[in-house]
C-alpha cells in the first residue's frame, strides 16, 4: 500500500476508514454490505486477508456485532461498520460491549432515515450515537471527521480510545464523507507485537492456557449491577475531562458563531468565507467529539451573548447539546435539512444574515 512515507494518496472516505484501521492494528473484522459505506467491507475483505488477519461477511448485522464482541474479548483489536439501519440492529450488541467493558470500534456512514430511508447523506444518527443508542446507562465515545484525512486519523486514533477506556468508539461519519475523495496522508502502520496488553481477556492470552477470566454484561444482583455502572460512569467523567475534541476559526468579535460537524461543517465554512467577502464576521464551532460534547467550550464562546445558528443534516439533534451547553447565556436558532438534503453554503449565509439583521431590529 502506497502512503508510507508521508506522501499523499488520493482516497475516499470509506477507503481511508479500511486502511486506517488495518494500520491501528485491528486484527478482526466482521461485517455485513449496506449503501454507502460497502467500500469499507470490500476493502477489508482483500486488506485484511492479504495481511493475514480475520475478515467475516456476517449473516447478518446482529451477527457481525456479536462476532466483534467475541473477538475482542478474546483479545483481538475489532472492529465492524454499517450504515443507520445496520446499526440499529447492532445496538444491543453494542450495550452488550458497554456493559462487559469490551473495547470495540464501529463506523457508521450515516444515511437518511427513518427506517430504509435514503442512500443519500444525513446527520440523522446523533441521538442514536450520542446517547448510547442501545438499552441501559451507558456511552460511546463518538468521534466525527469533516475530511477523508480525519477518517484515517479519527479511525486510528478510535482503537487507541477503545482500549485505554475499554469501551466501543464510533466513528460517525456520513455518506458524503464517505463516498467522496481527497489526498491525505496515512498513518504509520503499527507492529502488531507494539499494541497495548490486553491482561484482562479470556483464555490462552499468555500462553499459559485458558483461565478462569469470565466476561459478560449479566449481574443479577441490583446493588451490584448499580456500583459497577457506577464506577464506569467516573470513567465517563475522565473521558470527559482528557478526550474532549472540537476546532474553532473565529473571534470573540464575531458577529454569530455557526455551529456544525461533519459535512455541515464544511458548509459552514463555506458560508463564514462568503461573509468575510462582505465585511460579516462569522465564527465556526467544530466539535470533534460528539460524546462527549465540548460543552465547556461552547458555553465560554456563548458568553458573549451573540446568537448561534446550528446547521445540521437533520431536523434538529446536535441542537439540542448546543442549547443545554449554553443554558439561555446566547439565542439558539436551527438551519436543518433531512432526508438526505444537504444545506448549501448561500443558504447558510443568508440565513446567518437573516438573524443578525432580525436581532438588530
Amino acid at each position: 500500500m502506497s502512503g508510507t512515507n508521508g506522501e499523499k494518496v488520493l482516497m475516499k472516505g470509506n477507503d481511508a476508514i479500511a486502511e486506517a484501521a488495518v494500520r491501528a492494528g485491528c486484527t478482526a473484522y466482521f461485517g455485513y454490505p449496506i449503501t454507502p459505506q460497502n467500500e469499507i467491507i470490500a476493502y477489508m475483505a482483500k486488506r485484511m486477508l492479504d495481511a493475514g488477519r480475520t475478515f467475516i461477511q456476517a449473516e447478518s448485522e446482529v451477527a457481525a456485532i456479536n462476532m466483534v464482541f467475541g473477538a475482542s474479548a478474546a483479545g483481538a483489536r475489532a472492529m465492524t461498520s454499517s450504515s443507520s439501519p445496520g446499526i440499529s440492529l447492532k445496538q444491543e450488541g453494542i450495550s452488550y460491549a458497554a456493559g462487559a467493558d469490551i473495547p470495540l470500534v464501529v463506523a457508521n456512514v450515516v444515511r437518511g432515515g427513518p427506517g430504509l430511508g435514503s442512500i443519500a447523506p444525513s446527520q440523522s444518527d446523533y441521538f442514536q450515537s450520542t446517547r448510547g443508542g442501545g438499552h441501559g446507562d451507558y456511552y460511546c465515545i463518538v468521534l466525527a471527521p469533516k475530511s477523508v484525512q480525519e477518517c484515517a486519523d479519527l479511525t486510528f486514533l478510535a482503537f487507541d480510545l477503545a482500549d485505554q477506556y475499554r469501551m466501543p468508539v464510533i466513528l460517525l461519519a456520513d455518506g458524503m464523507i464517505g463516498q467522496m475523495m481527497e489526498g491525505i496522508v496515512l498513518p504509520p502502520e503499527r507492529l502488531l507485537a507494539e499494541l497495548p496488553r490486553r491482561d484482562w481477556t479470556v483464555g490462552c492470552m499468555a500462553g499459559t492456557g485458558r483461565d478462569s477470566r469470565h466476561i459478560t454484561s449479566i449481574n443479577l444482583v441490583p446493588e451490584q449491577l448499580e456500583a459497577k455502572t457506577r464506577a464506569r460512569f467516573v470513567r465517563y467523567d475522565e473521558i470527559k475531562a482528557k478526550e474532549t475534541r472540537y476546532e474553532y476559526s473565529g473571534g470573540a468579535d464575531a458577529d454569530l458563531t455557526l455551529a456544525a460537524y461533519g459535512t455541515s461543517a464544511r458548509v459552514a465554512l463555506g458560508a463564514k468565507k462568503l461573509a468575510e467577502k462582505e465585511g460579516i464576521k462569522l465564527a465556526l464551532f467544530r466539535p470533534i467529539t460528539l460524546w462527549p460534547f465540548p460543552s465547556e467550550a461552547l458555553a465560554k464562546i456563548a458568553s458573549n451573548g451573540k446568537p448561534i445558528l446550528t446547521v445540521e443534516m437533520s431536523l434538529g439533534q446536535m441542537v439540542e447539546d448546543v442549547k443545554l451547553s449554553v443554558l439561555g447565556k446566547a439565542p439558539i436558532h436551527l438551519l436543518g435539512h433531512s432526508g438526505g438534503v444537504i444545506p448549501t453554503e448561500e443558504e447558510v449565509f443568508a440565513e446567518a444574515k437573516r438573524i443578525l439583521a432580525a436581532s438588530n431590529t
